[in-house]
């Protein structure tokens, strides 16, 4: 586990740099990356919904999402290892984009990282039941605890907050738990391994 703390820490540094870079950007050129924003049913907005899980409608958004991404992240990603992470990452990304495209009310424009920090949740509390390791079932209460007052957000209490993107990461994020499951091993090792006769 130790081996995955450092392309742990990397990548979720690099990922957080990035998302605040794009919302320099954005506010520099008076707020030009909005429209990568996820505009529901509409046929050519399905190109966004990966850029809209990078982008954010101001530093005060970025900054709300900043730290449960990184925190869910890291543990995420020293727990399964940097390369299964993404593959969690991208299925919680399509299940919230396309949530969010299917359901959201007309008119509005979702963006944000915030679907992914649900994703993260539910893969994190779901996965060492999955898996039936001890360590992780320790890890999901744990993060159940903390974080667990976010669930309110997958519910339609607040007209102004994309709950579709939040529920549907969630979800997306317990599929993913099962999707990227790891498979016990065999108990025979060994090539061309057949029947005795």
């Amino acid at each position: 586990m130790t081996s995955r703390a450092k392309p742990a820490i990397c990548l979720m540094l690099g990922w957080v740099a990035l998302l605040w870079l794009l919302e320099g950007v954005d506010f520099a050129t008076g707020g030009s990356l909005d429209t990568f924003g996820i505009q529901p049913r509409e046929p050519a907005e399905l190109v966004d919904v990966v850029p809209a899980a990078f982008l954010h409608f101001g530093f005060g958004h970025l900054a709300a999402n900043t730290l449960p991404l990184l925190l869910l992240g890291f543990v995420a990603a020293l727990r399964s290892g940097v390369p299964r992470l993404l593959a969690v990452v991208l299925l919680i990304i399509l299940a919230s984009g396309l949530g969010v495209w299917f359901t959201a009310a007309p008119d509005s424009n979702t963006a944000g990282a915030s679907g992914v920090v649900f994703g993260l949740f539910g893969y994190l509390l779901v996965r060492g039941f999955i898996e039936r390791k001890l360590l992780d079932i320790g890890i999901g209460l744990v993060v159940g605890v903390l974080y667990g007052s976010i669930l309110w957000g997958a519910l339609p209490t607040d007209s102004g907050i994309s709950w579709q993107g939040h529920l549907f990461g969630l979800i997306g994020g317990v599929l993913a738990a099962f999707a990227f499951r790891e498979r016990p091993r065999s108990g025979l090792t060994g090539a061309g391994v057949g029947p005795v006769t």
